[in-house]
């Protein structure tokens, strides 16, 4: 499932249905106002059950699922965010993971310590977007913000580095992975 917002049409247009790749693929367009990431998830939650990753659709991750899943189930908690080891190399570091453990998260407010980055890839389910309003613009970063706050939010450190197409910078990286995996 797709939640698309500016130009979603041409990905729905590319895509299609999924059914000529042996997909069955949804969507669920953001509209006016824009809701951001966690409103469009509250938007399409009748579509969602009760766990669901989420993934940003800017990036390419590499990591296997199965562990995430499972740290996710294990931990018994509302929501899971994976970090990276990043050290403000490919974007700001903007968690602080130790002992295990996400200890703090902040988009805005970062410290020295936030060593992690979330890595674009979470899990939640149906009540961990209870706090999400409807038809009300919020962000994906609040809703890990109170979970974290509430004790309810698991993180699983991830050793592969994500390459995003949001930058000039982080598209051309993103290619040249592609043409050495492609090479191969």
């Amino acid at each position: 499932m797709f939640c698309v917002a500016h130009l979603g049409s041409m990905i729905e247009d590319a895509l299609g249905d999924g059914s000529r790749y042996g997909l069955r693929l949804d969507y669920v367009f953001d509209g006016t106002p824009l809701l951001g990431t966690a409103g469009a998830l509250k938007r399409a939650q009748p579509l969602l059950g009760d766990a669901f990753f989420v993934l940003y659709g800017d990036s390419l991750l590499t990591c296997a699922l199965p562990p995430v899943e499972r740290a996710f189930r294990d931990s018994g908690r509302a929501g899971l965010m994976t970090v990276y080891r990043n050290d403000d190399r490919f974007d700001r570091s903007n968690a602080l993971f130790a002992e295990g453990r996400l200890q703090r998260y902040d988009k805005v407010d970062r410290t020295p310590y936030m060593r992690h980055i979330d890595y674009g890839l979470g899990v939640l389910t149906e009540r961990a977007l209870s706090m999400v309003p409807e038809s009300t613009p919020c962000d994906l970063a609040t809703v890990y913000q109170r979970l974290l706050a509430d004790g309810d939010l698991a993180g699983f450190e991830v050793h592969e580095r994500f390459y995003e197409i949001g930058s000039h910078e982080g598209l051309e990286a993103t290619r040249a992975y592609l043409a050495a995996k492609s090479a191969h």
